[in-house]
């Protein structure tokens, strides 16, 4: 037989052998799958709702309810994979809520079917009996139990009951309607938190009295605010005490693990103590070990790690005492952070601790990790430096990281498996990210390795800037605080859901005494133990003033010269309007600094809408909005922000989120040519190095930094998010036109002045033509005059000509391709042709001048 025909044969029998197994295929795909039905019963203000569903660490989607039977509306969807749990929310497409997440748990053989009831937060796995019952009975004040029954009853002929505490009333939730499905009882007896409660009604039976709304009251923060500065795990070598805030618990555990995978632990019944404390001790050297706590809370005992632990296990699910003193690189103790003058001399460069080495042609050794950014001598492609090289030689003063505390989403026991995220679903707040370390299993390392990198960059003059994220959790209903003080740590609508400012789910009450207490313990934490030099304060809004302010002052009294910025948009929590940390209440937070994101928008165009442009890309009468800007926002209307000083104001025209800067071009311009984009990207660049207020580049942004149009990189793959080295030898005039530009900036004080007053005395606009911006800038320095700057920023496809202050010899430090501190060349006359999508700096040449003519 010949090979020809043999291959035939065999190919046939291939063929004829997928065919048989085609049924088996098939049902094999539909076992790889999870049906969901959903069964729902609104109230009588039925609205159009709809389910936002999520597979537990997968991505939200809507489902629509299509159906309906006895007990109400009905969904039914398919999600792909086998799930065990699902969560969900009951929605309108404006994010009005029935409630909060939901989750579908224990799901078997791929099939869940549940019921809902509108008002009432369980998920029931059976529909629920119809008969009268109490649906929840909660104690929202020190003297109130707000009842819910699922039918309606006459609470004036019918017997209530409340066992162990004398009713002093019942009042309907409707005004003298005594006919109601919702109730509250008053007591004249103050009700003890750690309390046990039932209350009783004739034909619906017998409910336990639950932890309400009483944790978020002022009355609750007052009796139970702890002050002292114990709590979390207080280590020595010859006894470790612990401490607990857990008020509304009737009993407290320490439970003590042998090991990071020890399924069952050692519980050791702590003790009550003051304001709702329980303490513990445990004599000799404990370094190294795992705990966790466990409360009960109406009979009901759960398990969490410490709030304030400083250690973890891999992937933090257990806390660990240690020593810190043995976390200390060698020479940590003496090391001092780079001096800074004023925060207005700030540079920050904005970078996450994976970018920065991951690429293959990174030329660094430890990739994806801390001691990857403390690499030294490492080249790229065209033999360039890469990594901290890199960025000592732009010459930026502060290195800002995404997020490196404990984050939820990378599974730190598969590191050898390609995984990413930002980082912002925060789990261990005081822990450092342990997929960032050598060795996540170790709880040392990752402390000492995070050290080591601060300690060499601050070797490099270089500061270290933290994101921090105590806006929301990771998850409300699995997170530490919820677990142990149910119902306190988070904000809460009017009908008892979460709020859900930050739109993942959850807002922490900074407002209240306990969460305020724990974000400036924290971040003082962090600025002690680590030398920290700053804070970025993501969804800053969601705060109040109070505690911005608090922060402020803690961390000035461990150094002076850190600095503080955040997020300030007015985001929709329910937080009164006037105690918001947004850039409207910008004047009562003197010292922290808020995103301009006016001047973003103005330059590149709106980040939420891909074909809206600015002022770099072709949008008309935009010359007024980034005048603005380059004066750091100080002549905002109050209706918009209220910048008093120019340290209040980040200026900048990219970041981590949304498109790169060379994204939204490619959007709004895809017909321009590659030189064109790259004027346009250089024009934005210049205007933020030359405005005032403190300017703020993401990583990449000097070689133009692409992520191929993704912009929510959030948990994209790493060929997304890198820094692309190869692009950086591409790039490499882009590169040094912007180290330029922060070369001039930091030897030039006229674009980084400190006061708003000089600022508003020293720029004056001067008439220009159309989608031109043309200025004079001068300071007064010790009773003399420092010279006269020029600048222009011509944003027209075009040259144009403008008219210079006087007929006089000019220095130029920036021109269409070159930027620097030293004069590039000189000019004379009062007239100068400005190239096409580009910026000019000249400095008049006076006896004052700094600089001497070039020979």
């Amino acid at each position: 037989m010949s090979v020809r025909k043999k291959r035939i044969i065999a190919w046939l029998g291939t063929f004829c052998l997928l065919l048989t197994m085609l049924p088996q295929l098939s049902a094999k795909a539909e076992d790889g799958n999870t049906e969901i039905v959903i069964h729902y019963q609104e109230n009588d203000d039925a609205k159009d709702w709809n389910l936002w569903v999520w597979p537990e660490n997968g991505e939200g989607h809507v489902e629509q309810f299509e159906e309906e039977d006895a007990f109400g509306k009905v969904a039914r969807f398919t999600l792909e994979g086998l799930h065990e749990r699902v969560g969900f929310i009951i929605r309108t497409d404006s994010w009005e809520k029935d409630g909060g997440d939901r989750w579908i748990e224990g799901i078997k053989d791929g099939k869940a079917e549940v019921w809902i009831i509108s008002g009432d937060d369980e998920v029931y796995y059976s529909e629920p009996n119809s008969e009268p019952s109490i649906k929840k009975a909660a104690m929202d004040s020190f003297t109130e139990i707000t009842v819910t029954t699922n039918n309606p009853l006459d609470i004036n002929r019918i017997v209530i009951e409340l066992e162990n505490a004398p009713i002093q009333a019942i009042i309907p939730e409707e005004g003298n309607n005594s006919v109601t499905n919702k109730f509250t009882i008053k007591t004249n007896k103050k009700l003890d938190v750690r309390g046990s409660y039932a209350v009783r009604i004739e034909g619906y039976g017998e409910r336990a009295v639950e932890i309400g709304g009483v944790v978020r009251t002022e009355e609750f923060d007052r009796q139970y605010y702890y002050g002292g500065n114990d709590l979390g795990n207080t280590y020595s070598r010859f006894s470790t005490n612990f401490r607990l805030w857990a008020p509304t618990a009737q009993e407290a555990k320490l439970v003590l693990y042998e090991n990071w995978n020890d399924p069952k632990g050692k519980e050791i019944t702590m003790k009550s103590d003051k304001k709702g404390t329980w303490t513990a001790k445990l004599k000799g050297n404990q370094d190294g070990l795992f705990y966790t706590y466990k409360v009960n809370i109406g009979g009901k005992w759960t398990e969490a790690v410490d709030p304030y632990v400083r250690a973890a296990s891999v992937n933090g699910q257990k806390g660990a005492v240690i020593e810190l003193a043995k976390t200390n690189p060698k020479g940590w103790d003496k090391h001092k952070r780079p001096k800074l003058a004023n925060p207005e001399s700030s540079i920050i460069y904005e970078l996450h601790v994976r970018d920065l080495s991951i690429q293959s042609e990174s030329g660094i050794k430890q990739k994806g990790k801390y001691l990857g950014v403390t690499e030294k001598g490492t080249k790229g492609p065209n033999g360039l430096p890469t990594g901290l090289d890199h960025i000592q030689s732009l010459g930026v003063t502060h290195v800002q990281f995404l997020p490196i505390y404990d984050y939820k989403t990378v599974d730190e026991t598969k590191l050898d498996e390609p995984q990413y995220n930002w980082g912002y679903d925060p789990q261990n707040y005081n822990v450092p990210e342990g997929s960032y370390s050598t060795n996540p299993y170790e709880p040392k390392v990752r402390i000492k390795e995070l050290k080591q990198m601060i300690q060499t960059l601050h070797k490099e003059d270089l500061r270290v800037v933290m994101d921090v994220v105590y806006n929301h959790m990771y998850d409300a209903a699995e997170s530490n605080f919820q677990k142990l003080v149910p119902g306190y740590y988070y904000r809460y609508n009017e009908d008892g859901t979460l709020a859900n400012g930050t739109g993942v789910g959850n807002d922490t009450a900074s407002e209240r005494r306990m969460m305020r207490k724990f974000i400036v313990d924290s971040s003082s934490y962090w600025a002690k133990e680590y030398k920290l030099d700053g804070f970025r304060f993501d969804l800053m809004g969601i705060h109040d003033v109070e505690t911005m302010n608090d922060v402020r002052k803690a961390l000035k009294r461990i150094d002076p010269s850190f600095i503080i910025h955040g997020e300030g948009w007015d985001l929709n929590t329910p937080l009164a309007a006037d105690i918001k940390a947004n850039q409207k209440n910008a004047e009562k937070m003197p010292g922290i600094a808020h995103f301009n994101d006016d001047i973003r928008d103005g330059l590149k165009g709106s980040v939420f809408e891909e074909q809206d442009n600015g002022f770099v890309n072709g949008k008309l009468n935009m010359e007024d909005r980034i005048k603005k800007g380059i004066m750091a926002g100080l002549d905002y209307d109050n209706n918009q922000a209220t910048y008093r000083d120019p340290e209040q104001v980040i200026t900048y025209v990219e970041a981590h989120d949304n498109h790169t800067l060379w994204d939204k071009l490619e959007l709004t311009n895809p017909n321009a040519s590659y030189e064109e984009k790259k004027q346009r990207h250089k024009l934005a660049s210049s205007i933020i190095l030359t405005s005032q207020g403190i300017p703020f580049i993401h990583a990449g942004q000097e070689f133009m930094r692409t992520k191929y149009g993704d912009h929510n990189s959030y948990k994209s793959p790493d060929e997304i998010n890198q820094l692309d080295w190869k692009r950086n030898a591409e790039f490499v005039n882009e590169v040094k036109y912007m180290s330029g530009l922060i070369d001039l900036r930091k030897n030039h004080p006229v674009f980084r002045m400190t006061e708003a007053s000089a600022i508003k005395d020293s720029i004056r606009f001067l008439d220009a033509p159309v989608n031109t911006i043309v200025y004079t800038i001068t300071e007064p320095s010790r009773g003399k005059q420092n010279g006269s700057y020029f600048v222009a920023h011509n944003a027209n496809t075009n040259d144009v000509e403008v008219v210079l202050p006087r007929n006089a010899v000019w220095n130029v430090l920036v021109n269409a391709n070159e930027a620097s501190s030293k004069p590039i060349y000189k000019l004379k006359g009062d007239k100068v042709i400005i190239p096409a999508l580009s910026t000019v700096v000249f400095q008049e040449r006076n006896k004052w001048s700094k600089h001497k003519e070039n020979k």
